[in-house]
């Protein structure tokens, strides 16, 4: 799945650039021109990453990074911006971003930089003896790599990503290439076989991952 980011940019051609490039990069990104748009798509949906202007209409940047961190959104940010002097700067940081880049930039170095700090966030996930890097998409049983096919693969990252929770049937059809009940049944029987995780049917729901 891809990841998501929201793009608060409020000149409009350089936003365009930048959701092109990032989107024919594999994420998926909505795009705000506001302050006050960009809060609303933020309260509506999960991000993995924010890139955030300053100067904006309605709400800037900063105030915007300041009301989700208040209510302890903790998605990562960039802040991108013209204002280069040394106090805003440290106030984005101060603020809880994780990186800022001066404008003007070639929009290659934005994507360097989303590309690092994704990965960055995708720690290593554990759950018994399955470790699972999501930088590499390596798997590890025991400590040893584990050799898994796409869609087990695909499988295994939403159940570690969401242990405990109940993942919806058609969210997990979307690792098949023909997506069935049946087929998701024997993916998942052959991903248990081979990692030794606890994934149960809900039924009617959807399938879990027990807690590790």
């Amino acid at each position: 799945m891809a990841k998501r980011i929201l793009l608060l940019e409020d000149d409009r051609a350089l936003g365009e650039t930048l959701r092109e490039l990032l989107e024919e990069n594999g994420y998926a990104v909505d795009l705000a021109a506001g302050g006050g748009e960009a809060a609303d798509l933020s309260y509506d949906n999960d991000y993995d990453l924010y890139i955030f202007d300053i100067n904006v209409p309605e709400i800037d940047g900063f105030e915007l990074l300041e009301g989700l961190r208040n209510a302890r959104d903790r998605t990562p940010t960039l802040f991108i911006s013209a204002m280069v002097d040394v106090k805003t700067i440290a106030r984005g940081f101060e603020l809880g971003a994780e990186d800022y880049l001066k404008k003007p930039f070639y929009p290659e170095e934005l994507l360097i930089r989303v590309n690092a700090r994704l990965a960055k966030a995708e720690g290593s996930i554990e759950c018994g003896d399955i470790s699972f890097d999501p930088a590499s998409s390596t798997v590890r049983k025991g400590g040893s790599i584990l050799p898994l096919g796409e869609v087990q693969l695909c499988l295994l990252k939403h159940f570690l990503q969401n242990i405990g929770k109940v993942m919806d049937r058609d969210v997990l059809m979307e690792c098949l290439e023909q997506p069935s009940a049946a087929a998701l049944r024997v993916a998942i029987n052959k991903l248990k076989e081979k990692t030794g995780l606890r994934l149960k049917n809900v039924r009617g729901l959807g399938y879990a991952l027990e807690a590790c």
